[in-house]
This record gives structure tokens, C-alpha cells and sequence, in this order.
């Protein structure tokens, strides 16, 4: 429960007063051209700088044209798991925004609209609306042939009146964000910022506030403030990996771009196919001369892979390849979000093909289980998935800096001569292969190749060595299973309801969970990472539940069970598991999953206890 705030001092100005609260909820509504990510950027990175907690959400449109988007970022002290149900405050461009989002601004929330295209209901009661005219007031301060670009830097400039927010520390992030073009730019910019700050507060009167202070923790490291897609790519940096290949798709298109700037500082390089055949045979030739090499893509493009994947697993070949998962079947909503491709990521490819699937549940960890897929892919010689989201992918976290001079791994081919006892395929051993150029001291080289084969890669037919080798690619797998860590559970280690789930889930779980506990459920949360192997220990956690529900991003099937619930049910066998799914492309809500629990286990009046209390209209 979010505590009431206290009021604070008046403001610099004096002509009015500020309230202090723990963390705000904004929502900027508008079009895709407007610039309301750049807002929700600006805000999440000055919280990140400022030691704050934040977590951003948007939508933005798949058409080429555009169309209408949103950003929504939350930011404060304290722990902050989810983008928030409801906003706090709600700014509207136009008047669709307004009407498409006026029922996503909480009771006693703040209407914040340009007065040039939006007339709100006037009997609305239930929210303070404050009209602005943003848009003539940027062509004021800007001027000249800019016209109205910059609307959305005067919109931040009068959101860090009314929260009272770093200004310096904002007027430096814009010079960042601009200072690679024009100086005329930069300097618009910053006179569209001035004159939103500007605003006379008089006419905010009742909605100025200002966030706690966060107190740092002792020998705190300092903060990054990114999102999941670039957390992504410096971890495969950080793991080794040097070499990749890859083809443009929503939403994985920016961890190509980011590889395509880095990579060569490391003397490595990323190579943009024609398509995603070549992409994965071009990363399986690196991995074939003996580097950590990736590719990547969204759920259609994965399709494509799956032949190539095959191979890498009958090849044996260390590779990571990464889902950036979105809405389907075929090109379905590109830039909404969904996690359906988990049966695809460990099935997809014909034959028994056992790889290994992992599943980051935060901006945080894109980067750190980067790290372990890196250590993965070497260590069992294996194709890797990561399956992470649009939703961890686009949106922004701040945590604190990793430490990179010991995680950090450095990778070059192993050219060292093999003794004539070489074999890469040893029946009893876990494969190592020797990259060409490596010698072999017996003479006898080794074949790779996608047929069935002999411990030195040559072809066979034989029928014993195929039920041989298939037990040796799998248990591989089953072999790296049991070096696992169980996954971390949180809440109650046994009582009414344990709450599974993976990916994007895992805040508004963690939030749901606090909610129901003090609504007096006995709830425990258990988020899974390492999807394909499972980790010992789940069988143990969910025994001592009498309902285990998995909450995830895609269909109930054809037999009612998500995807992630299937695979739990085939392997404990507890009919006690099942689903709470969705399929509108959007993140969980913390009172959806609140909701529908309480449903499940009988408890409809539940809710009435843990609705979200409001942190603006506890001050008034």
C-alpha cells in the first residue's frame, strides 16, 4: 500500500504549494510523430540519473503512416514492479486522445490537454482538467519555420513545473539527445523546454507535487536507465559474442542496429542479410570457425530459422538466437504484445531437436541472462534461445550498473593441436569442436554436417549409433538441467495460490501477489527463466500450493491451458495447474491478475480490499 502523502513547503515561485508523494504514473497520449516517447524517454532517464525507481509502457502503431500512441512511464522512490494500472496524470494531444484515454486516468486524477485541439466533457467531476494551449505556445517560443515541432519538449518542460523536477540535469539530457545535430536544434529545444516551464503556476494550482527524494544505499553502484532491446545487446557484448547476422523486424530491428555500432569496436562485425535463412546460416558460420555468435528476430522470422536450427542441433554448434516475441499468427500485431512463441522456440524444428530456451523477466536481466546464454551455448555446445518481448524490449528500467570488469569474457577460437585421441563427437562426452586451423595430430580431420554421423562427424546410417547419439544430445541438456538453480520464490512458501509466470509478467505478478497477501491470501510468486530444461526444485514449490496458476500472454488453447501451463501440467502431472491467459496485446494489469484470481479460488469480494489507492487524491 503506497502510504499517504505529505504536503511540503511552498514552491520557488510562492504563489503556490507542492505536495510531496512517492511515485507518479503519467500517460502522454498523442500520435506517433508527436515525439511522447522522447517525453517518457527524458522522464525515465532523468529518473535513472536522479537514483529513482521508473518503468515505462508504450504502444506505438505498425503502419508506415502512423498513427495514434501512447508512453506511459512511472517513476519514484520505493520499488516500482509495473508501468502502473492507471494514471495519475493523463496528457492528450488531440481530441481522439482525450476520448480514447480519459477511462485510463484514475478517479482524482489530472487532465492535462492542449486547449488548441481538445474540448473536454465539462461535467466530468471526477478529475482535475487543466487546459494548455501547447500547441501555439511552442510556435510562440520556437518561431519561425518550426511551427509546432517541439511540443513535446514544451510538454516536458511544464510536467518539470508541475513535479518540481531536475531541470539542469534535463536541460543536459536534451543537449544530449540533440547535441549530434543543428545548434539552431538544440536550441529550440531548450526554448521550447523554457516555456513550458514557464507556465504561470497559478493556473496548476491544485496539481503541483514533488517525488521523494530517494535515499541511496551505502556504496551504491551507479544507475543505468535503458531498455530491454540495448540491456540485451550489451550483454552479448559483455558474454563474448562478436559476430552476428541478422534481418530488419519489429521489434527486434534495434538490437540488430545497436550490434551493427558495437560490434566493430571489438573487432568484431554484424552482417544484414537478405533474409533470415541467411541470417542464421551466416551466424553458423561463425560459430563454425570457433566464435560466440548470435542472430536474432520476431516470431516469423524465427519460423524461417528452424531448418538452419535443426542443423546447429544435430551439428552441435554453440549459437545464441534471440525471439523478440509480438503478436501473431503471420505478421499479426507487430507492435503489440503477446508470448506465444514459447512451444515454437523448443519445438519448432523437425526431428528431436533439444535446445535450450531462457525467458529474462525484466529490462535487468536481458542483460545478465545474456551473460548465461553466452556461458550456455559454450559450455554444452548448443543452440540457445532467448525468448524475451516487445513489452521488456521497448520499455525502460534504471538499475544499477553492471560490473563489467568481472563479467566481462573474452573469447577467441581454440587453435591448440588435438592429440590423435580426438573426437568431436565423443558418445560419452560433451562435444568441443576444434575450429578449422586447428592441427590434428593423428591426421584425421573431423566432418560437420547436419547428417546423422560417427564420433568424427562422418555420415552413418548405422541404427544403434543414431539411438546412440539422439541420448547424447539430449542428455546434454538434462545434464546442464541439474546444475540449475531452483527458481526463486517470493510471498509464502505453501497456502492458497502460487502465481507462475515468465517474461513480461513478472512486475505485475510481484504486485498482484503483495495485493492478495494483504488482502489475507497466502500467495507465493515464482517466476521461471530457464524454460527448456526446467530446474530442480518446481515440483517441490508447487506441492505445497493448492492452486497454481500460470499467468502469460497468449491463448488458452484448444484444451484451456496456455503455453508455459502445458508444459507444466506434461511434466508434474499436478492438475492443480492452470491458466490466466489473454490475447489483446497488452501488458497484465496488477487488478486483472488480482481479479482473476480471486475468481478462480472463490473470493469475488476480494477486490474490494486491494483496489489501487490513489497517490494524488490521498492529498487532497
Amino acid at each position: 500500500m503506497i502510504s499517504p502523502p505529505s504536503p511540503a513547503s511552498g514552491d520557488s515561485s510562492g504563489s503556490a504549494s507542492t505536495t510531496t508523494i512517492p511515485d507518479v504514473v503519467i500517460r502522454l497520449a498523442g500520435n506517433s510523430q508527436d515525439g511522447i516517447q522522447a517525453i517518457g524517454g527524458f522522464l525515465a532517464r532523468l529518473a535513472g540519473r536522479s537514483d529513482q525507481e521508473v518503468m515505462t509502457y508504450m504502444t506505438i502503431p505498425s503502419t508506415i503512416s502512423g498513427g495514434p500512441s501512447i508512453f506511459q512511464v512511472r517513476m519514484g522512490s520505493g520499488e516500482i514492479l509495473s508501468a502502473g494500472d492507471r494514471a495519475d496524470v493523463l496528457v492528450t494531444f488531440y481530441q481522439h486522445s482525450y476520448e480514447s484515454h480519459r477511462s485510463s486516468l484514475r478517479p482524482g486524477g489530472v487532465l492535462l490537454y492542449d486547449s488548441d485541439h481538445v474540448t473536454p466533457n465539462p461535467n466530468d467531476k471526477e478529475i482535475t482538467a487543466v487546459g494548455v494551449p501547447m500547441t501555439s505556445a511552442t510556435v510562440e517560443a520556437v518561431g519561425g519555420s518550426a511551427k509546432e515541432k517541439g511540443k513535446n519538449i514544451y510538454v516536458l518542460g511544464l510536467l518539470s513545473r508541475m513535479f518540481d523536477l531536475d531541470v539542469p540535469k534535463l536541460n543536459q539530457l536534451i543537449k544530449e539527445r540533440f547535441g549530434g545535430k543543428n545548434e539552431d536544434i538544440v536550441r529550440n529545444a531548450l526554448l521550447a523546454f523554457d516555456a513550458g516551464y514557464a507556465y504561470p503556476a497559478e493556473n496548476l494550482r491544485s496539481c503541483l507535487y514533488r517525488l521523494e527524494k530517494p535515499v541511496p544505499a551505502t556504496g551504491a553502484r551507479p544507475q543505468v536507465t535503458t531498455d530491454g532491446n540495448s540491456a540485451l545487446a550489451y550483454g552479448l557484448l559483455a558474454a563474448g559474442v562478436r559476430y552476428g547476422a541478422g534481418y530488419p523486424i519489429t521489434p527486434w530491428s534495434s538490437i540488430m542496429e545497436t550490434l551493427r555500432t558495437e560490434l566493430p569496436k571489438y573487432g568484431g562485425i554484424f552482417v544484414q542479410t537478405e533474409d533470415e535463412i541467411a541470417a542464421i546460416s551466416t551466424a553458423l558460420g561463425f560459430a563454425y570457425s570457433g566464435h560466440l555468435a548470435m542472430t536474432g528476430s520476431s516470431g516469423p522470422g524465427l519460423s524461417l530459422k528452424m531448418e538452419a536450427l535443426g542443423w546447429a542441433t544435430m551439428a552441435e554448434m554453440p549459437l545464441i538466437v534471440i525471439n523478440v516475441q509480438r503478436g501473431g499468427p503471420s505478421t499479426g500485431m507487430p507492435t503489440n504484445i503477446e508470448q506465444s512463441d514459447l512451444l515454437q522456440a523448443i519445438y519448432g524444428s523437425h526431428g528431436d531437436c533439444p535446445r535450450v530456451v531462457l525467458a529474462p523477466k525484466n529490462v535487468e536481466d536481458c542483460f545478465h541472462l545474456a551473460l548465461e546464454a553466452g556461458r550456455i551455448a559454450r559450455q554444452y555446445s548448443t543452440p540457445v534461445l532467448i525468448l524475451t518481448d516487445q513489452a521488456i524490449g521497448t520499455r525502460i528500467e534504471a538499475f544499477d550498473e553492471p560490473d563489467l570488469a568481472n563479467l566481462m569474457v573474452e573469447i577467441k577460437p581454440d587453435l591448440t593441436p588435438r592429440d590423435a585421441t580426438y573426437k568431436p563427437y565423443p558418445i560419452d562426452q560433451i562435444t568441443q569442436h576444434a575450429p578449422p586451423g586447428a592441427r590434428i595430430n593423428s591426421g584425421k580431420y573431423p566432418t560437420v554436417t547436419g547428417l546423422e554421423h560417427d564420433e568424427m562427424g562422418h555420415p552413418t546410417a548405422n541404427p544403434a549409433l543414431h539411438t546412440k547419439m539422439t541420448a547424447k544430445r539430449r542428455d546434454k541438456i538434462k545434464a546442464l538441467a541439474a546444475t540449475l538453480p531452483a527458481p526463486e520464490l517470493a510471498g509464502d512458501e505453501s497456502g492458497d495460490v502460487l502465481l507462475i509466470g515468465w517474461g513480461c509478467t513478472y512486475g505485475p505478478i510481484r504486485e498482484a501477489m503483495t495485493r492478495l497477501r494483504g488482502a489475507g491470501v497466502k500467495v507465493g510468486h515464482m517466476q521461471i527463466r530457464h524454460i527448456h530444461p526446467f530446474a530442480p526444485g518446481i515440483e517441490k514449490t508447487i506441492a505445497g500450493f493448492k492452486h497454481i496458476l500460470v499467468v502469460e500472454i497468449n491463448d488458452e488453447g484448444l484444451y484451456g491451458y496456455g503455453q508455459l501451463a502445458t508444459l507444466l501440467r506434461a511434466r508434474y502431472c499436478n492438475p492443480a495447474i492452470t491458466s490466466i491467459n489473454k490475447t489483446d496485446g497488452l501488458t497484465y494489469k496488477v487488478s486483472e491478475i488480482v481479479e482473476r484470481v480471486a475468481q478462480h479460488i472463490g473470493l469475488a469480494d476480494t477486490t474490494a480490499g486491494m483496489r489501487q489507492h490513489s497517490i494524488l487524491a490521498s492529498a487532497r
